[in-house]
């Protein structure tokens, strides 16, 4: 029987020291009417686009640095093996014994599954082919095993496995020309226009930021048309963020309105992406009034824009809510780290006496603590933190595209080679998908913004009472005591479920956790009607994430009607939806989606 392999690092056994807390236009197809596979692929590759955590990491090193592990890394790696010569010598004797299966046509070895990259008969219907890959896979083995047998302290070992898995995919035979048969045939199919092709994407891709392959075509999508296309209007405008109030759908509204706070990187329009895959046009579906928060894209003159800028904006677009509806009090909800800011200014509020202003928190793949958080977490070390801090201090921020290239090598896999294979050696234009699109649409991250963030993840500030300040205030997660939702993914790996999870034990009052299907992003956009959608809930939230998980049961379905079904008891009595938008002095300013969104 063939012996499937991966050469994607396998996770870490659960019995080491990690703790479980743990990241085309032609013939364009809308994503309503791609094959199901092709639109779980292309969500797949999008996943963990989302998030604070990419920006701890030093988007200044360059793609080699991350080929190679911290030098302190690689000596405690390498005496770590140097005191077990008995396992190195067996790893490769066994890897020598392989390789001679390989090279004498005997060898069972087969990629896993669901590694697509040798799918093609010709992999193991050549000779040639078969044994190319068998030789990768042989290697690749040998070399996570060699990291389990290093038993390294969890930093570091996430540390090596990452640089191993850069450089493991960077050296797969598929990724070669003259090698992967797909590259072949579309030369052969083309009259050699593929290779034409190809060379003209990557020499267009390699000129600018992020310099990895094109994801999906810059014309793929039209925002304010095919995206962010929900009706509404900016109802208040100040130089950090636009208000979007969007247009009631139904006769009645809930009397509490839901502010939604979108993540300070890429923008708001994860939130409201194609119809039937917009969060916000199904809220508005189930009687919800709607409120955006459109974040600027700041440059060199919003550097000195931090966490307590971004709280103060917070509360002006609750005033300016409050204003429109005559509600004095609003629902909140807030993704990735915009629910970091929004879990401060809940908790100034409480300071202030004021936290009566929200009846209702909801957190979407939000990570308050730190602790073991995941691969970028423990990426982040002295060096990096300062030469990440430092660059955006010179330029007044922290590019988006920078921040991309970071991720995209954070998954080799899926975010690099597989459209190495498919821009480049096909010379084919990639898919397009909705959330791809939006993923590309980066944003900067204000100077000391970029620093706060840091100083919160590396000091695991959220944790202790008063080790943070937001608006001269002192941070004490326990005092927000406000009913909160919090969601996560099951396959997050950027945002880990368990670190989300343990916002439920920061937060004083009751909290009910969804888990949901997929990753970071994919988590987030799952519009009813996908039978494949599940997610898990238990009645209560113990202090052990995996005692919740085994007492949790698995619901059919998205999590969005669950969400407005819980907001709806916290949302007050039914009421006339509002004739026209805007309210008091305040009018339409332009319509939806803004003109922030618009900033490049």
């Amino acid at each position: 029987m063939a012996q499937p392999v991966t050469t994607t690092a396998p996770a870490k056994k659960a019995s080491r020291k990690k703790a479980s807390g743990s990241a085309a236009r032609p013939a364009t197809k809308p994503v309503a009417e791609q094959p199901p596979e092709e639109a779980a692929e292309a969500a797949e590759a999008a996943e963990g686009a989302l998030g604070l955590d990419m920006v701890l990491v030093d988007a200044a090193r360059g793609p080699l640095r991350r080929l190679v592990p911290p030098a302190g890394t690689a000596l405690r790696f390498g005496s770590a093996l140097a005191r077990r010569p008995g396992s190195v010598a067996g790893r490769a004797k066994e890897l020598v014994q392989e390789l001679a299966r390989v090279a004498g046509g005997s060898s069972e070895l087969a990629p896993a599954k669901k590694d697509k990259r040798f799918a093609d008969p010709a992999w193991s219907g050549n000779p040639f082919l078969r044994r190319a890959m068998q030789a990768h896979l042989a290697t690749a083995r040998t070399a996570w095993e060699l990291i389990d047998d290093a038993d390294l302290d969890w930093q570091d070992d996430e540390r090596i496995r990452f640089s191993a898995t850069n450089l493991v995919d960077a050296l797969a035979p598929s990724n070669i020309p003259v090698v992967n048969p797909l590259s072949l045939k579309a030369a052969i199919d083309t009259g050699g226009r593929s290779a034409v092709e190809g060379l003209r994407r990557m020499v267009k891709d390699l000129a600018t930021p992020p310099r990895v392959p094109s994801m999906v075509e810059p014309d793929a999508f039209t925002v304010g048309e095919d995206l962010a296309s929900t009706p509404g209007a900016v109802v208040f405008r100040t130089d950090v963020f636009e208000l979007i109030q969007y247009r009631p759908t139904t006769e009645q509204v809930r009397s509490v309105p839901l502010l939604m706070v979108p993540p300070t990187i890429n923008k708001y329009y994860i939130a409201d992406l194609a119809p039937g895959r917009s969060i916000v046009e199904h809220y508005l579906a189930s009687g919800q009034q709607v409120f955006m928060i459109s974040w600027r894209n700041p440059d060199e003159r919003h550097a000195s824009w931090g966490l307590d800028t971004y709280g103060q904006a917070i509360i002006d677009a609750m005033d300016a809510v409050e204003r429109v509806t005559g509600n004095e009090q609003v629902a909140l909800q807030a993704f990735c780290s915009g629910g970091i800011i929004t879990a401060m200014l809940l908790a100034h509020l409480a300071e202030i006496g004021r936290q009566d202003r929200v009846k209702a928190v909801s957190f979407a793949v939000t990570v308050l603590d730190w602790a073991r958080a995941g691969t970028v977490t423990a990426l982040m070390d002295e060096e990096s933190v300062k030469a990440a801090t430092e660059k955006s201090r010179k330029k007044g921020y922290l590019d988006g595209a920078q921040l991309a290239e970071v991720f995209a090598w954070l998954r080799p896999n899926d975010l690099v080679w597989n459209y190495w294979v498919n821009n480049y050696l096909q010379g084919k234009p990639p898919p397009n998908f909705d959330i791809l699109f939006w993923n590309a649409d980066t944003t900067r991250m204000s100077a000391t913004l970029h620093r706060d963030f840091i100083d919160v993840a590396l000091d695991n500030a959220l944790t202790e009472p008063g080790k943070a300040t937001m608006l001269g205030t002192p941070v004490d997660l326990s005092t927000v005591t406000v009913d909160s939702y919090v969601t996560a993914g099951i396959a997050d790996h950027l945002c880990p479920w368990q670190a989300c999870y343990r916002t439920t034990q920061l937060l004083g009052g009751d909290s009910r956790f969804i888990l949901s299907t997929s990753g970071h992003i994919a988590s987030l956009v799952n519009p009813p009607g996908n039978p494949k959608s599940t997610f898990q809930v238990a009645g209560s939230t113990p202090a052990d994430p995996t005692e919740w998980l085994n007492s949790a049961e698995t619901v059919q379905g998205s999590w969005w009607p669950d969400f407005m079904t819980w907001l709806g008891e916290r949302s007050g009595e039914s009421v006339a939806a509002p004739p026209s938008l805007g309210g008091g002095e305040l009018k339409p300013l332009a319509d939806a989606p803004g003109t922030y969104v618009f900033d490049k």
